[in-house]
């Protein structure tokens, strides 16, 4: 009963599908102080990570070769990954390292990475420290380097190459990816996407909490501060402009806080997990466009 009534206080980003209700969750004073007894100062910040350790499916369910993997992260956590593998006979356009919403574990996220797949894409899907079968505990600083340790794993793979590199980010994953990358660029990252990605972790906490969700969370590696130190390699932000999960506005402004060369894509009437693929998949081709281009000798 606890577990369910601190996890209304946040809103799931990166879950399957789009939330129903409309109305903002109303944190009454009392919630939030039990919530802080319980947690302590700041504990908000785990309320923001939904995982699971299982999973529905495998990449064979979509029809895709995978491998199974395990790296350690930056601090030595040991986590684990499908690395899946492009089309028999298809010479990779490059290696895409995908960064999930805070919801489930990977099994529940292949259809976010399939599409690139098809295109010619290898592409690693992994799990953050504390979800599915990478162990560890949940920290914010934690699956930022997380992120990071994810690309410089495939960097080390022979069959990789380590110069074409694409970042790709949904919703947290977005926020950790660009806030991973701003820190610290990998080399080989030619190119960083964020889709429905957040600028601010008290900015979402206002949003869905008010003044009560704000006081239980802290700004720490919030993409907004870091995106701008990601320049001189280009970033892509997507955006759809009906996301009820991640309000549109955060897009804008981590594009208003981005440096040249950035993209920005607004998806008309897009949500927050299924802009990309609505209209027979429009923006998935301007997306691969995009990747395209910056990936280009």
């Amino acid at each position: 009963m606890m577990k369910f009534l601190l996890c209304g206080i946040f809103l799931t980003c990166g879950c399957a599908a789009e939330p129903i209700a409309e109305e903002e969750p109303v944190v009454p004073k009392g919630v939030a102080t039990l919530v802080e007894q319980l947690l302590g100062k700041k504990g908000g910040d785990r309320l923001f990570y939904f995982p699971t350790k299982t999973a529905p499916d495998l990449p064979s369910k979509y029809g895709l070769a995978f491998e199974d993997v395990t790296f350690k992260s930056e601090d030595g956590t040991k986590l684990t990954g499908w690395f899946l593998k492009s089309k028999a006979g298809v010479n990779p356009k490059g290696t895409v390292v995908f960064h999930h919403g805070n919801t489930g574990a990977m099994g529940y996220h292949i259809p976010f990475v399939s599409w690139m797949v098809e295109d010619g894409y290898q592409v690693l899907l992994y799990d953050y420290r504390g979800y599915g079968k990478s162990e560890g505990a949940l920290s914010r600083k934690g699956m930022v380097q997380d992120a990071r340790a994810a690309l410089t794993y495939v960097r080390t793979r022979k069959d990789v190459n380590a110069q074409k590199l694409i970042s790709f980010g949904h919703s947290l994953g977005g926020a950790k990816s660009l806030a991973a990358l701003g820190e610290k660029m990998v080399p080989g990252v030619r190119g960083v996407v964020s889709f429905a990605g957040f600028a601010s972790y008290q900015d979402m906490a206002n949003r869905f909490a008010g003044k009560a969700g704000v006081d239980l969370v802290t700004d720490d590696y919030s993409a907004v501060e870091l995106i701008a130190k990601i320049a001189p390699v280009p970033v892509l932000l997507v955006h759809g402009s009906r996301d009820r999960t991640v309000p549109f506005a955060q897009g804008e402004k981590l594009f208003k806080a981005a440096k040249e060369p950035k993209t920005f894509y607004e998806v008309k009437g897009g949500g927050h997990t299924r802009a990309l693929s609505m209209n027979n998949g429009k923006y998935r081709k301007k997306v691969l466009a995009w990747m395209a281009q910056v990936l280009k000798d």
